[in-house]
C-alpha cells in the first residue's frame, strides 16, 4: 500500500471514531456557573387603569353631595352638639351620656349610666361617632345607630321602654332618680340640683317616675309612634338638629298648624306658671327655679318634684304624654289648696 492510501485510510478511520463518539450516551451536566452581569432595565409598561370613584365604598359617605355637611350643620345648632355639658363626662358618675365617647364605650360594655365607674378623660360632644358605627365597614352601612335595643329604666323599677330607634335616646333620656320615701312626713331638698335629673323625657313618654298617687300610661307617642323619638325629632328628610318636625304631627293631627294642638302646650304653661309662683311663695323654689336645701312636708316635696320634672327636665309642655303631665300638675297644685 502507497503512502497516499494509508493516509487517506488513516483520516477515514479518525472521522469514523469521531463521529461514534459523539453518538455515545450524553454525560451528568457539569456545576451550575456564577451567575453573569444584571442586564439593563427594561422600558416601563403602560399605567393601569385607575379604579373609579364609584368602586370605592367610602363614597357612600364621602362624596361631592351635603350628605354629611348638611347633618354636621345642624348638629352644631343643637344641645348635644353645643354647649359646655361635655365638661362633665370626666366624672364617672356623669361620663356614660355627658360625653359622646363615654357613651360609645358604655354601648359597648353592655351597662347602663348608673354603672359606669371611670370618667372620660377626654370627654366630647355627643357627635357622628356617639349615635352611629362610623368606620367600623367604611361604607353606607356605618349609618346604623349603635344600639337599638330595649331600655329598661335602671332608676324605675320594671318599666321597660321599647320605641324602636328611639331606644338609643331613651338609653340616656331617663330620670337617674325616683322620689325618695318620706321620714316622719319629711323629704329632704338635699341640694339645688334636687330632682329626678336629668332628661327625662323618656318616662314621661311611659307614665312613669312622678311622684304623688298620680296613675300613668304610656301615651299614644310612646305605642303608635314607630321609631318614637327619631320619627320626630328626625323627621322624614332626617334632620340633625333634633328639633320636632311639625309634619310627622299631621300625619295625625292633620289640621295642626303648630305644636300647640288644641291649645295643649298653652294649657300646661299656665299650669306650670301655677305651680311655680306657688312654690315659690311657700320658700320651696327660689326665684332663678332651683329649689331651696330643706327639709318639707312630703306632698309638698311631691309636688315640687313634678314641676322639676316637667318643666326643666321633660320640657314637652305636654306633648310627650297630655294625660299624665296635666294629671300630675293638677294634684300638685291642689296640694297646697
Amino acid at each position: 500500500m502507497t503512502t497516499k492510501k494509508t493516509l487517506v485510510l488513516f483520516g477515514i478511520v479518525s472521522i469514523a471514531v469521531l463521529v461514534l463518539a459523539a453518538c455515545g450516551a450524553q454525560g451528568d451536566a457539569g456545576p451550575q456557573g456564577e451567575p453573569g452581569p444584571q442586564g439593563d432595565t427594561g422600558p416601563a409598561g403602560p399605567a393601569g387603569e385607575a379604579p373609579m370613584a364609584s368602586d370605592m365604598t367610602c363614597t357612600e359617605c364621602h362624596n361631592d353631595t351635603t350628605l354629611i355637611a348638611g347633618k354636621t350643620t345642624a348638629w352644631e345648632e343643637s344641645m348635644h352638639g353645643s354647649g359646655d355639658a361635655y365638661g362633665r363626662g370626666s366624672r364617672s358618675s356623669c361620663a356614660g351620656c355627658h360625653s359622646g365617647g363615654g357613651f360609645s364605650d358604655m354601648v359597648a360594655a353592655g351597662i347602663n349610666p348608673g354603672e359606669v365607674e371611670n370618667g372620660d378623660p377626654n370627654p366630647t360632644r355627643q357627635d357622628c361617632r356617639t349615635c352611629h358605627q362610623i368606620h367600623t365597614s367604611y361604607s353606607g352601612d356605618d349609618w346604623a345607630l349603635k344600639t337599638t335595643a330595649a331600655v329598661e329604666f335602671y332608676a324605675v323599677e320594671g318599666v321597660t321602654y321599647d320605641g324602636g330607634e328611639g331606644n338609643l335616646c331613651a338609653t340616656c333620656h331617663q330620670p337617674r332618680r325616683v322620689f325618695p320615701e318620706a321620714v316622719d312626713g319629711q323629704i329632704e331638698i338635699t341640694s339645688t340640683h334636687w330632682g329626678p335629673h336629668h332628661g327625662g323625657q323618656g318616662s314621661v313618654l311611659m307614665g312613669v317616675a312622678g311622684a304623688g298617687p298620680v296613675e300613668g300610661k304610656p301615651s299614644k307617642h310612646a305605642t303608635e309612634v314607630e321609631d318614637t323619638c327619631v320619627a320626630c325629632h328626625l323627621g322624614p328628610d332626617d334632620g340633625h338638629s333634633f328639633e320636632p318636625v311639625l309634619s310627622v304631627c299631621t300625619e295625625c293631627h292633620e289640621e295642626a298648624e303648630s305644636f300647640d294642638i288644641d291649645g295643649l302646650q298653652t294649657e300646661i304653661q299656665a299650669l306650670l306658671d301655677e305651680l311655680e309662683e306657688i312654690l315659690i311663695a311657700r320658700g320651696l323654689l327660689d326665684e332663678e327655679g332651683h329649689p331651696n336645701v330643706q327639709f318639707v312636708d312630703e306632698l309638698e316635696g311631691a309636688a315640687l318634684w313634678n314641676w322639676i320634672y316637667l318643666a326643666h327636665e321633660d320640657g314637652s309642655y305636654g306633648v310627650h304624654n297630655p294625660s299624665y303631665t296635666k294629671a300630675l300638675l293638677e294634684w300638685s297644685i291642689a296640694v297646697f289648696e
